[in-house]
């Protein structure tokens, strides 16, 4: 019986275990300390099922609507909304906000711009487009009206919506859908 194979297992010895030992502690350390930085470039998700986000400031915190309503009717707010885009919201002659946000980014080249409350006009200052109020163009060399967004307040936060229908300045289907 010369031919006959072992039925032992052959044991662990002690610098195999200490081997294992010593890769396990490495890769949990590594782990727990490589989770918070990947983390890091992971963004929040903030996003509600019908692709809105809650309205912030430039430093990334979250505006109350109350904050934004203590201002005058026709007041406009500068936010950054959907994708971090600046978006202008408006006070209603009601007191409350417009359901509707305009996106300040020109649709010629896509500069940003300030809203000109003495001339009651977003107007463009690298190539002179004019919009109303609303975001239409009034004078070029912009083709199209401002992107607009939908605007909704619950429980005094400002949740910023995609707009998908059509566009109720020009009767048409947005451009940017």
């Amino acid at each position: 019986m010369e031919n006959t194979i072992p039925c032992e297992a052959p044991s662990l010895s002690r610098r195999q275990l200490l081997n294992f030992l010593t890769g396990a502690t490495v890769a949990a350390t590594a782990g727990s300390a490589l989770y918070p930085i990947a983390q890091f470039f992971v963004p929040p998700r903030e996003v509600t099922e019908g692709g809105g986000i809650l309205a912030k400031d430039q430093l990334g915190n979250p505006i109350p609507a109350s904050q934004i309503l203590a201002n005058p009717p026709g007041t406009r707010a500068l936010i950054a909304g959907l994708a971090g885009e600046p978006t202008y919201l408006t006070v209603s002659e009601d007191g409350s906000l417009s359901l509707r946000g305009i996106v300040d980014n020109c649709t010629h080249l896509g500069c940003t711009f300030p809203w000109n409350s003495n001339d009651q006009q977003f107007q463009c200052p690298c190539h002179g487009s004019l919009y109303d109020q609303e975001g239409k163009v009034v004078r070029g060399p912009a083709p199209l009206p401002l992107k607009i967004v939908h605007v909704a307040v619950k429980n005094n936060a400002v949740w910023i919506y995609p707009w998908n229908e059509t566009d109720p300045r020009t009767g048409e289907q947005p451009w940017w859908v």
